[in-house]
């Protein structure tokens, strides 16, 4: 499982996927089937986001199929911007349709 920053038109979201990585094409097609078409990704620690959700990154988790899935574990931009340190992500990848 990942665990992603992904920086949108919107703002930033935590997502949880079952895909191997952020640029998936199985996982670009899902996104933009939501309207994200445009994005640049981090990946994140499992651990490291789950000691900062604690018991909500357990539901969030429970909700995951073991199928290649993807659910939103924050939509709340300032939230996840501030809740990591940017020596705590990944290199990023970036996604352009």
């Amino acid at each position: 499982m990942k665990a992603g920053i992904l920086f949108t038109g919107t703002g930033p979201i935590l997502i949880l996927t079952t895909y191997a990585a952020l640029d998936d094409p199985k996982l670009v097609e899902k996104l933009n089937q939501k309207g994200i078409k445009k994005y640049i990704a981090y990946e994140v620690s499992e651990e490291l986001v789950k000691q900062r959700y604690g018991q909500h990154f357990g539901v969030i988790l429970g909700d995951l199929k073991q199928s290649d899935d993807l659910r939103v574990l924050d939509y709340d931009g300032h939230h996840v911007f501030y809740n990591f340190s940017l020596d705590e992500i990944g290199q990023p990848v970036f996604h352009e349709a």
